[in-house]
């Protein structure tokens, strides 16, 4: 792919290839993610409307994981699940990397889960005293 020349059908929009591999669930909110510099093209920022060929990386950040990808074919309709993953390649590192951040955070201790119910009096006085300090 490399040394062979890319024609007009083998390229396609940014946000539209991420709707169409199905990394968002709207264009527009693919056209968002790319314009609040969460998906990187070759590791540069990107506008939505940046041609996307065979070959190109792109690096998507999506709540607290990213995922790196090399696109491997160009949809121009939204197909089954089954066809937009033969669109990209995750690349191995960005797996394991997902795995360990999925992990942690299975494994991190829940918010709040200390506290039950309302304060004591007790502890009324302690807050109080720690807010005049």
């Amino acid at each position: 792919m490399a040394g062979q020349p890319v024609s007009d059908t083998d390229r396609t929009r940014l946000d539209k290839w991420l709707w169409a591999a199905r990394f968002f669930k709207h264009r527009s909110a693919a056209t968002e993610a790319v314009e609040g510099g969460k998906v990187k093209l070759n590791g540069a920022s990107a506008k939505p409307a940046r041609a996307v060929k065979p070959g190109d990386r792109i690096d998507i950040t999506q709540a607290e994981t990213t995922v790196s990808v090399l696109v491997r074919g160009i949809a121009e309709k939204r197909g089954p699940a089954e066809q937009a993953r033969l669109l990209y390649e995750e690349s191995a590192e960005s797996i394991e990397r997902r795995e360990t951040e999925g992990e942690a955070r299975r494994l991190a201790a829940t918010p709040g889960a200390g506290l039950h119910g309302r304060p004591t009096k007790r502890d009324r006085r302690q807050i109080e005293r720690f807010q005049r300090e």
